[in-house]
């Protein structure tokens, strides 16, 4: 195990998830769980057997209680502050088989008044990376300090910076977040995008404008050593140092794609923090991205490192 492990900061939400596929009007029950791409990447990372901290703001409420609880079970160390305001809440409705609508309530929501001075001393600096996203910036001009703050603390100790673009609609409009994301990809490390957050990052347009390894390498110019274009059952395209290397998906079959991406976001860092080279980095991170689509919820399904080889990786192929 790294004695250095993952630093994370963000919005963790209360999940409802309907148990019965159909209009949510009509569901006979609902699931509580907890979800949001920054703890998801946490405990991926736990489960692999890397440290991991996640630092938020939850409400002084049950919500709060269940998310601190499942972090705790999970290995991962909560820095939580909590806040008068409610711990946000996600409803995700599964209206047919294959697809599903998630309603938020998470506006003046305790994870929006995450601010510089929630973050502890010294836990960034000790890690052995950084990793944010692009969803807390969309936030409010206090969580947005606090990532600012973050990644400025981790790049003055020479701590990694990882990014995952994470491009939320509801949140903010693309011009607003391609300002931001080209900031966090200049002070990043490693950048994590899908096809359409490159693109909104870049200002292209046309989807049919560039490829995903010219989309990679145009991240790259923006101060990235190691940038990686998810493209979900596509694979992914990387460019690390300036080789570009292609990685297959995983072939199973999809329950629930929620959370494919931190999942391997996760077995990408995870892999990274130990040593491992950039091949096994990609090829683990497929398989813990598969892994997470085979059964209902966000980060459920993750794997721990025994069980990687349940699942088997196509080779990596640089070009």
């Amino acid at each position: 195990m790294p004695a250095a492990g993952l630093v994370t900061l963000g919005e963790t939400l209360g999940l409802l998830v309907a148990e019965d596929t159909g209009p949510l009007a009509l569901a006979h029950g609902m699931r509580l769980s907890m979800g949001g791409a920054e703890s998801n990447v946490a405990i991926g990372v736990s489960r692999l057997g890397v440290p991991a901290t996640w630092i938020g703001r939850l409400g002084r409420d049950p919500v709060g209680d269940l998310v601190e609880r499942h972090l705790l079970a999970e290995r991962v160390r909560p820095v939580v502050h909590r806040d008068d305001a409610p711990t946000a809440l996600m409803l995700r409705e599964r209206r047919t088989g294959t697809s599903s609508h998630v309603s938020y309530y998470r506006h003046g929501s305790a994870g929006s008044h995450l601010c510089p001075a929630d973050l502890p001393e010294r836990v960034i600096e000790e890690a052995g990376i950084l990793h944010v996203t692009g969803i807390t910036p969309a936030l409010g001009a206090e969580p947005a300090a606090a990532v600012r703050e973050a990644v400025r603390r981790a790049r003055a100790a020479g701590v990694p910076v990882s990014v995952d673009l994470n491009f939320r609609s509801r949140l903010w409009g693309a011009a607003e977040a391609g300002a931001v994301f080209r900031e966090l990809a200049a002070a990043a490390d490693m950048l994590f995008a899908g096809d359409d957050e490159a693109r909104i990052a870049l200002g292209i347009d046309d989807p049919a404008a560039a490829t995903p390894a010219e989309l990679a390498t145009a991240l790259a110019d923006l101060g990235p050593g190691e940038v990686v274009v998810k493209r979900g059952r596509h694979g992914a395209t990387a460019r690390i140092d300036g080789a570009v290397i292609d990685v297959s998906a995983v072939p199973v079959t999809a329950v629930d794609t929620v959370g494919a991406g931190d999942a391997f976001v996760a077995g990408y860092l995870a892999c990274r923090l130990s040593g491992c080279d950039a091949d096994e980095r990609l090829s683990t991170a497929a398989i813990t991205g598969a892994f997470a689509v085979t059964v209902p919820g966000d980060w459920e399904a993750f794997p721990r490192r025994h069980e990687l080889t349940l699942l088997t990786a196509e080779e990596t192929v640089h070009r």
